[in-house]
């Protein structure tokens, strides 16, 4: 039997954080709104999921394997 993962939709603030927010939001990946619109557009990072006008999210289970890309690069 699988197992089922727990998948939540983040906000671009939770992705790479927000200063400004009160409390502040840490980052999971610390790099600018434009970088990381730009590795988006490169297919470098996932692609989002517009779930209204207004509201851009991404699934945690992608920037988790992310994340592990990231790190399993930087081991090499």
């Amino acid at each position: 039997m699988s197992e089922k993962v727990s998948v939540s939709l983040l906000r671009l603030k939770h992705i790479i954080g927000d200063e400004k927010a009160d409390p502040p939001i840490k980052p999971i990946i610390p790099i600018s709104k434009t970088a990381w619109w730009k590795g988006v557009a490169e297919g470098k990072y996932p692609q989002p999921i517009k779930i209204s006008e207004k509201v851009t999210v991404w699934r945690s289970d992608q920037i988790e394997a992310l994340v592990e890309q990231l790190c399993a690069n930087q081991r090499q």
